[in-house]
């Protein structure tokens, strides 16, 4: 599971007075994954969302079997290509795609040989099709952070659609639902839910988890209210007012799913029309002095014309040498392991 982090950036608030002293990556992604795509009313809305997987996948924040790779590689293919021409594609045709984190060559063949069943399948169709796979994952949509146990085992909690979700070593070993959920609250690097009291339980309880630090504590705290508010409630919680308000004021202040939902019910105009971009591939080649390099081609995602799924500016701390473009193409090179 990745270890760099993501801050979402606060629009109400300076981007320098966000960020520390770090090399940062700046990027707009897919904050709440919607739990059933298939809502999403129009292609262009549900083309992001399958841009946004594609990449988790990629990066290795969604973890798939090899026979997932397998079909979602040939969805992307379809939806990128379109039908399998031998005269066009020849016999190899996808080496320079990326999929899969530890993409072979066994793999790809078995996206080829998907890809040339799926004849007369529209670009639409093939990422419906994506989504209506990528949804059943089980990391889907799931905002991790490291954190320890009450007896200081390595655990990770994952934020979601559904509430709380508690993992080790890579299997998740507790689920806290929403409704479950009474209180979140932090005070320095640690992390607490109190429980509503079970079936045959007569007190609530407390369940505590230790951060980092401070601001992965808090972090955590304000993911888990975003996501609360969003998916939950009907309009978010304005909030407090007054100079003797104890705690955070924080509160999610964007849309929410029943609203997104709503301004989404009421768009009156034709469906825009987009052009699919070049996917993420490796194309390789040679530096002057003989050694080899892999330049990514990388889309971007820039809005959702349905904003039924909120794309936000996030960044992320990054040791890599990177340089963000202020274009929808971003070039880097790398050395080859």
């Amino acid at each position: 599971m990745p270890s760099v982090f993501q801050n979402w950036l606060d629009p109400s608030k300076e981007i320098k007075k966000q960020i520390r002293n770090s090399p940062w990556q700046f990027a707009f992604a897919v904050k709440f994954y919607p739990p059933d795509p298939s809502q999403l009313t129009e292609d262009i809305t549900r083309y992001y969302l399958c841009l946004q997987l594609r990449d988790d996948i990629l990066s290795g924040r969604l973890p798939c079997s090899y026979v997932t790779h397998a079909l979602l590689g040939s969805y992307a293919i379809q939806a990128e290509l379109g039908d399998y021409d031998l005269d066009d594609h020849g016999s190899d045709y996808i080496s320079d795609f990326r999929f899969a984190p530890n993409q072979t060559r066994e793999l790809e063949e078995r996206v080829m040989e998907l890809h040339r069943t799926y004849k007369g399948m529209t670009p639409a169709e093939a990422e419906m099709n994506f989504l209506e796979n990528a949804k059943k994952l089980s990391m889907y949509g799931v905002d991790l952070h490291h954190a320890k146990d009450s007896e200081g085992i390595e655990i990770m909690l994952g934020v979601c659609a559904n509430g709380l979700l508690i993992y080790r070593d890579r299997l998740r070993i507790n689920r806290f639902a929403w409704p479950k959920i009474l209180k979140i609250s932090y005070k320095r690097s640690n992390f607490y839910i109190k429980i509503r009291p079970g079936e045959y339980e007569q007190f609530e309880s407390t369940i505590g988890f230790k951060l980092p630090n401070h601001r992965a504590a808090k972090r955590l705290w304000k993911v888990c209210i975003e996501h609360h508010t969003f998916f939950r409630l009907v309009s978010p919680e304005p909030p407090p007012k007054g100079f003797l308000v104890m705690g955070s004021k924080f509160r999610y202040s964007g849309r929410t799913q029943a609203q997104t939902r709503q301004a989404s019910a009421l768009i009156d105009r034709p469906a825009p029309q987009f052009e699919r971009s070049t996917s993420r591939r490796y194309l390789l080649s040679r530096s002057l002095d003989g050694g080899e390099y892999i330049c990514l081609i990388k889309h971007q995602i820039i809005y959702s014309a349905e904003f039924i799924i909120p794309l936000e500016l996030y960044y992320s701390s990054s040791h890599h040498n990177q340089k963000l473009q202020g274009i929808l193409l971003e070039f880097y090179f790398r050395p080859t392991k």
